[in-house]
């Protein structure tokens, strides 16, 4: 009885869930560029609110306390302009994280060279090769990145993409063998 009514109705939330999942997976696919878009307008979005809390937070503290240290009111404010900034001009923060990136696996990938030996020595020869094109391969990525970011945007992208319809899928099959069950 109820129980199984249960059971359907996670399965339906399931279904509806592995049909968003695809249909973002989709969409993130065919404008991979948004996703981050997205991702850097929602983290302005936060920065803002938490500034104007900070601030807030300020001005009620001083007409209570009198004397309030300006660290909340610094933070509020930077916080507020950081947030309208990337809710503005996302395109700024974009270009700035591809670019941290880029030189982090370029700098990552030349760290790991100056291990060879010792990879080497504890793994053996075939394992150190690999390391050494794997090591070269991030060097010339992040090289590429550094020259063409928005080529990191669409790859991630299609990554995140790829990987919401893989969800999604998942939780349309798992919805789809649960309802009408007994599990």
């Amino acid at each position: 009885g109820s129980e199984m009514c249960i059971r359907d109705r996670f399965g339906w939330m399931e279904l509806i869930l592995g049909i968003i999942l695809t249909i973002l997976g989709i969409f993130t696919m065919i404008r991979p560029e948004s996703m981050l878009n997205s991702i850097v307008i929602c983290y302005g979005i936060v920065a803002a609110v938490s500034g104007i809390a900070d601030i807030i937070f300020y001005v009620k503290m001083e007409r209570h306390m009198g004397v309030v240290p300006t660290v909340s009111l610094t933070s509020g404010i930077l916080s507020t302009l950081l947030g309208m900034m990337l809710i503005l001009c996302p395109g700024a923060a974009q270009r700035l994280v591809i670019w941290l990136f880029a030189l982090w696996i370029i700098m990552h990938s030349i760290s790991r060279l100056s291990h060879i030996s010792t990879v080497r020595y504890f793994a053996g020869n075939s394992f150190g090769l690999v390391s050494l094109l794997l090591n070269i391969i991030g060097i010339v990525i992040g090289i590429m990145l550094l020259i063409e970011p928005i080529m990191a945007v669409v790859a991630f992208g299609y990554l995140i993409g790829l990987y919401l319809i893989v969800l999604g899928i998942d939780s349309i099959a798992s919805a789809l063998s649960k309802m009408g069950s007994d599990w």
